[in-house]
């Protein structure tokens, strides 16, 4: 089929509506999105390389729809993320850069211990996002926020996989309930996105027409994932996240032993 003169079937074009949705919708309420669009962008026989570059576009457009939606409903802390950016700016840029001279396998070991261990965490702990905690100093938030932002913006820029639901799980061990955690993580995942999408544009990493059709449908799912997830509240975000975070580890420990 053609599309305004590019060509392409109507399989790829299907694939990657659906998938695209899909990925949106899912990263939309617990992150985790990067599951189903990059293997989506894989199997429609792009390189990998560009792969990367253009599931980091189409994945921005998600974060846009997400980071909108949750900020109109007053569900983040916007003081805090004011301060929290410029951190997860400076951490997105410097992950990406890295990722050009090193290998990503290298954090993976790294990535499944700390996503069991988050994992194990959340759900022995009932009440964390459940129910607002203020047991943290206004200051000792701050600076665990940016270690956050920044350590979290860094592996964004770097590798991907799983950095929404990292993000949530740091808001929510900070004392917020999992829907401003929620709101906070895509406030910031939307600035490691347009950090990291600027450098691969400057490195010409990106498939634009492909990247399009799939950022269309990411947008639509993003937009009926973040209203699902503000209207059904923080027990469904969490059910919801820790469905994300299994299946997460199980496919990288399944590439680990070599297995995917």
């Amino acid at each position: 089929m053609e599309i305004f003169g590019m060509t392409m079937s109507l399989y790829t074009f299907l694939l990657l509506l659906g998938g695209g949705f899909l990925a949106g919708f899912i990263d939309s309420i617990a992150g985790g999105g990067g599951l189903v669009s990059l293997p989506v962008l894989l199997a429609s026989g792009m390189p990998t390389h560009f792969a990367l570059g253009t599931n980091k576009f189409s994945a921005t457009f998600g974060a846009v729809m997400s980071a909108w939606q949750f900020w109109r409903a007053g569900k983040v802390d916007r003081a805090l993320l004011k301060k929290l950016l410029p951190f997860t700016f400076l951490g997105a840029a410097a992950g990406c850069t890295l990722m050009v001279f090193l290998s990503a396998a290298l954090l993976r070991p790294i990535v499944i211990a700390a996503l069991i261990g988050t994992a194990v965490f959340v759900f022995t702990k009932r009440d964390l996002g459940v129910q607002v905690r203020s047991a943290e100093t206004i200051r000792r938030r701050l600076a665990k926020g940016i270690a956050a932002a920044f350590l979290i913006g860094a592996y964004d820029g770097f590798v991907g996989p799983g950095t929404g639901t990292f993000l949530i799980m740091s808001f929510a061990m900070l004392g917020f309930d999992f829907i401003v955690s929620a709101g906070n993580a895509k406030v910031l995942n939307l600035m490691s996105n347009a950090t990291s999408l600027a450098l691969l544009i400057y490195w010409r990493q990106i498939l634009y027409f492909q990247g399009l059709v799939m950022a269309a449908a990411i947008f639509g799912g993003a937009y009926f994932g973040s209203r699902l997830a503000i209207r059904r509240g923080s027990s469904f975000i969490r059910y919801v996240m820790l469905t994300v975070t299994t299946v997460l580890i199980g496919k990288l420990l399944l590439e680990y032993v070599g297995i995917l």
